[in-house]
């Protein structure tokens, strides 16, 4: 009775303050056997405190609360409990006021769950560590100059390279030069020897590509000379650096456009037609002056009509899309190399921690067994090469000391590539408790380094056997040149232990550039013809099918041949460069000019009949 007594005084209460649905929680939370109450009139209010705290308070009959209660306990966490009466909060068995019972709504948990997951979902959104380190500093507003300089890149790109690469390439790029200069000039930054000697290496690189008519050194010193261009405009110096430099050009692309953009923009406002007017009368007139004259002269002597035909651009109809292209790709790539001068990524603050260091006899221990295995190995190489040949040939059952040395060149390759993992891990777990664990380390790695590079020059002599008994070919010469590398990386390792470590990955990077560099410029294709055609006069062997694959860089050592064996030989790149026609000096090499000049001065004389009896279309046929 006391309990009903208190539901109907709150009742009374809230009936005087909110009309019919406050007596509709009365009677709900009174309900002795959980009878309905009556629903609330749509748009009437219900009581902040007392009809909740009487519905948690008065429900031991096991009524249910209705939407419109759990309603109405919301409202009381909103703020609204102060109403609820003394008498409606005492006439509970022990409920909160104004609070969710169990299986009712808890606002307080739910708005902690919300700001949880707020943080979360902020959490995952924001960026990785590394990438707010390295993220740069705001570009200045690019200079009008770097524009035309972007502009000219494009033409250049447009014009020059649509016919192929040669030394239009080289001049499509002095222009993305000049863009990266004016752009360093206005963030104010200055050049360092580091960054004058990976400018020069680039340059040095697209020579290449105007020296050489093969594809593949080419294409090695295109990708060199883009390494060596992100090493000089981001000034990196460290492994990641020199890693991942490469790839800030992606984020330089995309965002050099929308600087270039805005710059437009800020100039569009104040471009007077006084400022801009005088400037294209003198262009258009420029040029007219230019047809005009240039058209007399051409008809006025023939040799000047064809100097001017070789140096002008042949623009076609048909070639308008290629040439859009390769103008928004020379601008674009220009582009990006002015924003990464203005402001490049500091890929030199990523941090790559050490491992855990190491006791001396759980790191040295693997170490000093290997060392031992190279030792046997060496030694083992060192008795074959001072004339045990006879002896290793009887025990291996070959027939050839050339076969011998074919079985194991590639095992001999794999070996140094394993080691240079092997030292890259064990430095980062090695031992760091002070200068003796310091010279200890530097032993053991040093004995490795010196052991491997006897793996070297047996892998290089074994090879040198071989190429002397079946002949020289592009993978035989494009894998010991990688065996001399990995060797100079070796060297350069263990320079960097007695001298320091900080200057190795510029070393190695550089290493890999100059090899990249003389690898070009030998012209393997030309060492190729030019090793086969001299094994050819001491023992009248040679493939003639092996160089129909060859490019025009070997077309002077094979014009060296006898006939018929010239001709054939010669076969292959006399087709190629037919069906490739006319190609103009920007897109010519210095490889295809020579070659171009002895199929004109000396044209093939053997029968394809003639040919195809020395096997230069697949088998020999012998007479």
């Amino acid at each position: 009775m006391a309990g009903g007594a208190a539901v109907q005084g709150s009742a009374a209460r809230g009936a005087g303050a909110q009309g019919p649905a406050a007596q509709g929680f009365a009677a709900q939370g009174s309900g002795a056997q959980g009878a309905a109450a009556e629903p609330a009139k749509p748009g009437s209010a219900a009581p902040a405190g007392s009809g909740a705290g009487v519905a948690a308070g008065a429900g031991g009959g096991g009524a249910t609360a209705t939407p419109v209660t759990a309603a109405a306990a919301g409202g009381a966490h909103a703020g609204a409990a102060a109403s609820a009466s003394p008498a409606g909060a005492g006439a509970g068995s022990g409920g909160p006021v104004g609070g969710g019972p169990a299986g009712g709504f808890d606002a307080s948990a739910w708005q902690a769950r919300q700001a949880l997951i707020q943080q979360q979902r902020a959490r995952a959104a924001a960026p990785a560590a590394w990438a707010v380190r390295i993220r740069p500093v705001e570009a200045a507003p690019i200079r009008t100059a770097t524009l035309i300089a972007a502009l000219v890149a494009g033409l250049a790109a447009a014009l020059l390279l649509g016919d192929g690469m040669g030394p239009g390439l080289l001049v499509a790029v002095l222009p993305a030069i000049a863009a990266a200069y004016f752009a360093a000039r206005a963030a104010g930054r200055k050049a360092r020897p580091w960054t004058v000697v990976w400018a020069v290496g680039c340059v040095a690189l697209l020579v290449v590509p105007a020296l050489r008519d093969s594809a593949w050194p080419a294409t090695l010193a295109i990708l060199s000379a883009v390494s060596l261009a992100s090493l000089a405009l981001h000034g990196v110096r460290t492994w990641p650096g020199v890693l991942f430099s490469p790839f800030g050009f992606v984020d330089s692309a995309v965002n050099g456009v929308g600087w270039a953009w805005t710059g437009l923009r800020s100039r569009s406002g104040g471009l007077s037609r006084d400022r801009w007017l005088p400037v294209a009368k003198a262009a258009a007139v420029a040029l007219g002056l230019l047809v005009v004259f240039g058209t007399l002269f051409a008809s006025a002597d023939a040799a000047f009509a064809d100097l001017l035909g070789d140096l002008t651009p042949e623009v076609s109809v048909g070639d308008g899309p290629v040439r859009i292209l390769l103008f928004v790709l020379g601008a674009v790539l220009a582009l990006a190399a002015a924003r990464t001068t203005a402001a490049p990524l500091r890929w030199d603050r990523i941090r790559i921690a050490p491992g855990r260091a190491r006791s001396r006899l759980e790191w040295a221990l693997p170490l000093v067994v290997l060392n031992l295995l190279f030792a046997g190995f060496n030694a083992v190489q060192l008795a074959v090469l001072f004339g045990g040949y006879d002896k290793v040939l009887k025990s291996t059952g070959h027939r050839s000391y050339a076969e011998y040395a074919q079985q194991g060149f590639w095992q001999l390759l794999w070996a140094t590539l394993l080691t240079l993992v092997v030292i890259a891990l064990a430095l980062r777990w090695a031992p760091r408790g002070g200068a003796g664990d310091r010279r200890f380390v530097r032993a053991v790695l040093g004995t490795l380094c010196a052991l491997t590079l006897v793996v070297v020059a047996s892998a290089l002599r074994r090879m040198d056997f071989y190429v002397d008994a079946y002949g020289l070919t592009r993978l035989r010469v494009s894998v010991a040149a990688m065996e001399l590398w990995l060797g100079l990386v070796l060297v350069l390792i263990m320079a960097a232990g007695v001298f320091g470590a900080r200057w190795l990955p510029r070393a190695v990077a550089g290493s890999a550039a100059a090899a990249v560099l003389a690898f070009g410029l030998l012209s393997p294709d030309g060492m190729v013809a030019e090793r086969n055609v001299t094994r050819f006069q001491q023992d009248a062997k040679i493939d003639l099918a092996y160089f129909q694959s060859l490019s025009a860089d070997a077309a002077p050592a094979l014009d060296r041949l006898p006939e018929p064996q010239r001709s054939c030989a010669l076969r292959g790149i006399n087709d190629e460069l037919a069906e490739a026609g006319d190609v103009p000096w920007y897109a010519m090499s210095l490889g295809e000019y020579r070659a171009r000049k002895i199929l004109r001065e000396r044209p093939l004389k053997a029968s394809y009949e003639d040919c195809s009896r020395l096997g230069t279309f697949g088998s020999r046929v012998e007479p």
